[in-house]
């Protein structure tokens, strides 16, 4: 996974989508999901959003910024 995205994320109660690193939407899975595994859950995320989807974890969205 070397391409470098554009990542953004939006939590449902939002109207702005945010710039958000790659730690940090980790971090965030993390917190919406617990401990069952974020790192494997981000990687699904990663490869969705890189596809241009647009993916929902817990309360939080996940997409690349176009």
């Amino acid at each position: 996974m070397s391409k470098t995205l554009k990542i953004v994320t939006q939590y449902t109660y939002e109207k702005r989508w945010r710039p958000t690193s790659e730690t940090d939407a980790v971090t965030i899975i993390k917190e919406e999901i617990g401990d069952v595994d974020p790192e494997g859950t981000w990687r699904y995320v990663r490869g969705e959003i890189e596809k241009g989807k647009t993916i929902t974890v817990g309360e939080c969205r996940f997409r690349v910024e176009k």
